[in-house]
């Protein structure tokens, strides 16, 4: 499930779904991915309930409990994306706001499929690399991290499944 909670120009929950989908297999994740694209004060507050942190992030990533729902069902995770960082990123690196938000996705799916960037030493910037070229997205989170590119606060895993409430 994809909620778009800030329209995006040029796209829409159903692309982002079929993205979300190319992403997931592509990254060898099983299960569904929800996707939630807010503003920056959703952010700050997830981050801040869930990270201790009282500033807005551009992604977050909530893996699903273990052993949750049948088969069919099986929830991989959920990622939080910030519509308001995310275009301050396009505008920055001169590119649509459409493709930011799957760059963010892409980002928040290897961290639900166990890669942790702050951890393992290049591995998951290797993989973002490689399925940014694979998916044709500009260049990877981490690289901009790397690079001096990145904007605001590099996303982490969080180890909770989100809840809107």
């Amino acid at each position: 499930m994809v909620i778009l909670e800030k329209k995006i120009e040029g796209l829409s929950e159903q692309s982002l779904s079929r993205f979300v989908l190319r992403a997931r297999h592509a990254a060898r994740l099983s299960g569904t991915v929800n996707v939630l694209v807010t503003s920056s004060a959703t952010m700050r507050s997830l981050n801040a309930r869930f990270r201790g942190k009282n500033q807005p992030t551009d992604v977050l990533s909530f893996p699903a409990a273990q052993g949750r729902g049948d088969e069919k069902s099986k929830l991989a995770g959920e990622v939080a994306i910030s519509a308001d960082i995310a275009l301050e990123n396009a505008l920055r690196l001169q590119h649509p706001l459409a493709l930011e938000i799957k760059v963010l996705t892409l980002h928040g799916i290897l961290h639900l499929a166990g890669y942790d960037h702050e951890r393992d030493n290049g591995e998951m910037a290797r993989k973002e690399a490689g399925l940014r070229r694979k998916l044709r997205l500009p260049s990877a989170l981490i690289e901009r991290v790397h690079s001096g590119h990145h904007g605001r606060n590099t996303s982490l895993r969080v180890k909770t499944r989100l809840r809107t409430e």
